[in-house]
């Protein structure tokens, strides 16, 4: 007992420590994910962000601390996004049939979201920073940090409305799409997909690429529609309607 609590007074002031405990949070949580079915509600993402903040909170360990080692998972994070291409890349043909039908369901859908969550945040007399914080929460996190600050919100903000919304696309999407009535077969999984990605961005990509290629495939694109639609004309609208 004692050999452990050395170890852990050594590595919790140590950039070994985030390093160490995402691995092993992520991967006992991701065992148990597995043995539940892949069930939605055990998403391991969530419940790793769960189990961390609860040991940091109760280690009294600084989030400093923590991320000087956890920058090295963070910075995966950018290869791992463009390996989303790979899977459109074995889908090109596809994707040049689908082409219109793609760009504007992704445009319809982005909109949706996005004037969804401002008009909501409006009626209940939220402030503006928050509320103008609130449109790009269906790009993913660092984007919609660079879209928020460019508007004249609050970038922290943007990235909690954005991982939320990531969290909840991920959990609620199969329930939401099975509750639709959407196939599960190749061609509905490219609908689900492609809606997971274009509400849920990066979250809701993973596990839609968990559940099903085509799925993971179309959700991956329909992140990449986003971020460029997103971050090209929502600073433009902004200044339009603030002008």
């Amino acid at each position: 007992m004692n050999d452990f609590v050395e170890l852990w007074l050594y590595l919790s002031t140590t950039p070994l420590f985030g390093l160490t405990a995402t691995l092993v949070v992520y991967l006992a949580i991701y065992a148990v994910y597995i043995r539940l079915g892949a069930a939605p509600w055990a998403n391991p993402v969530l419940w790793s962000v769960v189990v961390l903040a609860t040991v940091l909170i109760a280690s009294h360990v600084p989030y400093q601390t923590y991320f000087a080692g956890a920058q090295f998972i963070h910075f995966l994070l950018g290869p791992a996004v463009v390996a989303l291409a790979y899977p459109m890349w074995q889908r090109r043909n596809e994707l040049r049939k689908r082409g219109i039908a793609l760009v504007t369901a992704a445009v319809v859908g982005g909109s949706a979201a996005s004037l969804s969550a401002v008009g909501l945040a409006w009626l209940f007399g939220l402030p503006g920073d928050v509320i103008v914080s609130m449109a790009p929460k269906s790009v993913t996190a660092p984007v919609a940090m660079g879209i928020a600050d460019a508007m004249g919100g609050v970038p922290a903000l943007a990235a909690v409305f954005a991982v939320l919304t990531g969290m909840v696309g991920a959990i609620s999407g199969k329930y939401v799409f099975d509750g639709l009535g959407i196939s599960t077969q190749t061609s509905g999984m490219v609908v689900r997909g492609f809606a997971l990605g274009t509400a849920s961005h990066g979250i809701g990509a993973a596990r839609a690429l968990q559940v099903n290629p085509d799925a993971g495939a179309y959700a991956g694109l329909a992140l990449g529609i986003q971020v460029l639609v997103a971050s090209t004309l929502m600073p433009l609208l902004f200044r339009w309607f603030a002008g």
